[in-house]
């Protein structure tokens, strides 16, 4: 049974990956942040399924520790360690640039440095980003387009896929950089902008929320399905050699199209809710960004299962069932009406 380390279980990702490995036979390790709360929501199901098992395993740990980082790693003696650990709201990176730099950057130099002297056979995914791009250019993205940050997220993304790439060279680790455009999925965080737009029309539609307010709707993405993406990150590991891989549809939609097709599906008119508000602007905006998956397609064989449309969809009918558990809940007196997105 192989061994599988994963920071950052607890997010969107780290759901997907987890099922997906568990369905493998991995025995699964992950970190999670020692916090005031837990928040383990996304994986709850699996912790009732397989953490009496000893299949799935969590530990309390950071990025910034580099000491009980290294201490997990020897422990554990994994076969695959994937890096999926990050403040990872770009918008969120300028107002906290210095936390968002350090867990960007020292978290992976601890990783590679704990695996290093651990056991130089470890498999090593690093978690890039389509944000070391920056988006100044409508032209398709491969592995080897410059690089050209544009906030503090993306410049920290830069620093560990070249850090990846140091200890792949000069140490002979096997360490792959899997540089993944955007990747959504109902378990998306809220503050993100396609969840933020999927949530907010079910509750509109329901009468629960009367506007939605967002930045640059001209911002245009390449946006795919989480679920499929994960499956790329396994592949890479599963390959003989390390290498750096893009992770994307091929296709690239604005805000604005999202927006459209979310509310026509709910048979409204986005223009009816929806304002714009300076707020909600990057200082430095990424205008246009779009991948070209050719290597991984002909290489690893990955291919993105998830349409466009089969995408927004999944998210509608998500939100859509969220917006109704939180219309009898008001109904039963249980919680108080809010315009804002509410927790429950």
């Amino acid at each position: 049974m192989k061994q599988a380390f994963i920071t950052g279980i607890t997010g969107q990702d780290g759901h997907y990956l987890s099922q997906l490995l568990l369905d493998k036979d991995y025995t699964v390790h992950g970190t999670i942040r020692r916090s005031s709360s837990i928040n383990t929501e996304r994986i709850d199901p699996l912790i009732s399924k397989y953490q009496d098992s000893g299949q799935l395993n969590l530990y309390y740990s950071d990025l910034l520790d580099s000491s009980s980082l290294n201490l997990l790693i020897k422990k554990i003696q994994p076969d695959e360690v994937y890096n999926l650990a990050a403040q990872s709201h770009v918008a969120v990176s300028f107002k906290n640039p210095v936390f968002t730099t350090q867990t960007g950057t020292l978290g992976p130099l601890s990783l590679l440095e704990a695996i290093r002297s651990a056991d130089n056979k470890i498999k090593y995914y690093q978690a890039s980003s389509s944000e070391m791009y920056g988006g100044g250019k409508p032209s398709k993205l491969n592995e080897n387009s410059l690089l050209d940050p544009k906030s503090p997220y993306a410049a920290a993304k830069v620093f560990a896929h070249h850090m990846t790439n140091i200890y792949r060279d000069s140490y002979s680790l096997f360490c792959s950089n899997g540089i993944l455009f955007n990747h959504e999925s109902p378990h998306r965080g809220e503050t993100f902008v396609t969840r933020k737009i999927t949530r907010a029309a079910g509750r509109i539609k329901l009468g629960l929320q009367k506007k939605l307010t967002l930045g640059n709707l001209e911002a245009s993405r390449d946006w795919g399905f989480a679920g499929d993406y994960v499956e790329a990150m396994w592949m890479m590991l599963q390959h003989d050699t390390p290498d750096d891989w893009v992770i994307a549809t091929g296709e690239t939609y604005t805000v604005k199209e999202f927006l459209e097709k979310t509310f026509k599906k709910l048979d409204l008119s986005w223009e009816d809710y929806v304002e714009t508000s300076h707020k909600y602007m990057r200082p430095n905006e990424v205008d246009y960004l779009l991948g070209d998956p050719t290597k991984a397609k002909k290489i690893l064989g990955w291919e993105p299962k998830t349409s466009f449309s089969s995408l927004v969809d999944m998210m509608l009918e998500s939100d859509l069932n969220l917006a109704k558990r939180e219309q009898v809940l008001l109904s039963e007196g249980l919680i108080e009406p809010t315009w804002e997105h509410p927790k429950i």
